[in-house]
């Protein structure tokens, strides 16, 4: 079909996004995408993801500021442990992977058997819905918020209980238990939470945790939290070991830079890793020399200091300048800042992308946002001066 025709049917498949590559696949990308009359992402009932227009040779970017990437790594001792461990990629690297395993518990504190690995924690977000949603039921989690577990819940036919998050962008978590009824499988909470940057405190967010019937679990996202620095939330793992409910998703993708490598994991009870590994195999999709990789960069800490470090650094610039041009963003604890602009969507994204800056740019509760991660200075600088020409 014409691209308007497909654009007018509502329905577009991602797959046909071939100048898109920052929008994520997940587990059934092969479905329609629903689109709104202006032809935007329909990710939520209070979020529209504004397209850019297609084309099939985009240009190259000169900052590439629309995924939430790292531009610092891979660290150099990851880099070496690819480097020397792919000779060895014709072998299963089950022993190694269970050595990594090994690694984690002891950083997590809780038995090997808690752990599940991944091709990064996206990959376990969706085994977790597949498995949580067969026979039906619903899910509860805020809105907005990062959509990988709840699209692959609809996709296998559960109902989305959208919470909408609290004036200041937190989780309204009185709001969401109230939520919570019989037919209610799983909540998720992505904390930070993507794509708004917010947080949500730990002392709440820990007092939601034990309020929540035993029969529910939690699922808490936890990709953003080595870098949510001076945010007052915390960790919900240490739940797990009062053989609570709860399930924590860990990556590898943001403060030790190995998106393109894939490798996340999460930690929950064995009872219900087991559901899991009753339909495929934990770790299997995770390549040899990611297992090394991994390996390397969780004893690389001086590179992820590093990371946090020069992140907060030019956010801390990003938001200066942000302040001085009259933005009112979200305070952002992650590595990325999400702030409300004026010029039309499609037109901000345009100008932006002919000065070679790549960004998002939502629609959320009637207005529109630009997504901007966080990249290394020069590139940060490009940015603002892009912003500054459009003001």
């Amino acid at each position: 079909m014409h691209r308007r025709k497909l654009l007018q049917s509502g329905l577009f498949t991602i797959g046909a996004l071939t100048g898109l590559p920052h929008i994520s696949l997940g587990a059934f990308g092969n479905q329609p995408l629903p689109l709104d009359k202006e032809g935007n992402i329909i990710r939520s009932p209070l979020v529209r993801e504004v397209l850019p227009g297609l084309r099939m040779d985009p240009p190259a970017l000169l900052a590439k500021l629309n995924a939430n990437e790292n531009p610092y790594g891979p660290s150099e001792l990851a880099q070496k442990a690819v480097n020397e461990s792919v000779v060895r990629g014709n072998r299963y690297a089950w022993k190694e992977l269970f050595e990594l395993i090994n690694k984690i518990s002891v950083k997590e504190g809780v038995p090997a058997n808690h752990i599940m690995m991944g091709p990064g924690s996206s990959d376990l977000l969706e085994k977790v819905a597949i498995i949580s949603f067969m026979k039906g039921g619903n899910i509860v989690s805020a809105d907005p918020t990062y959509m990988s577990l709840v699209n692959v819940a609809q996709a296998v036919d559960a109902k989305w209980k959208a919470i909408p998050c609290k004036e200041d962008w937190s989780h309204d978590l009185k709001a969401m238990l109230a939520a919570i009824d019989g037919d209610t499988k799983l909540v998720y909470i992505c904390n930070p939470n993507n794509p708004t940057g917010a947080v949500t405190s730990g002392k709440e967010l820990r007092e939601f945790c034990l309020a929540v019937p035993e029969t529910v679990p939690v699922f808490v996202d936890e990709a953003y939290m080595e870098l949510a620095t001076g945010s007052g939330t915390e960790s919900m793992v240490d739940l797990i070991k009062t053989k609570k409910n709860i399930i924590v998703a860990r990556t590898y993708s943001k403060v030790m830079g190995l998106a393109g490598i894939r490798v996340g994991y999460i930690v929950a009870s064995p009872e219900f890793i087991s559901k899991i590994d009753k339909i495929t195999r934990g770790g299997m999709g995770i390549a040899y020399t990611s297992i090394y990789a991994a390996t390397a960069s969780m004893d690389d800490h001086a590179f992820q200091e590093m990371t946090i470090a020069r992140n907060n650094e030019v956010k801390k610039f990003v938001c200066g300048n942000l302040d001085k041009m009259g933005y009112r963003y979200i305070p952002s604890y992650t590595n990325f800042v999400l702030f409300p602009i004026t010029v039309p969507g499609k037109k901000f994204l345009a100008d932006m992308e002919s000065k070679g800056v790549g960004v998002r740019v939502f629609q959320v509760k009637g207005k529109t946002w630009c997504r901007v991660s966080m990249g290394t200075m020069d590139e940060m600088q490009l940015f603002v001066n892009t912003l500054q020409a459009m003001s």
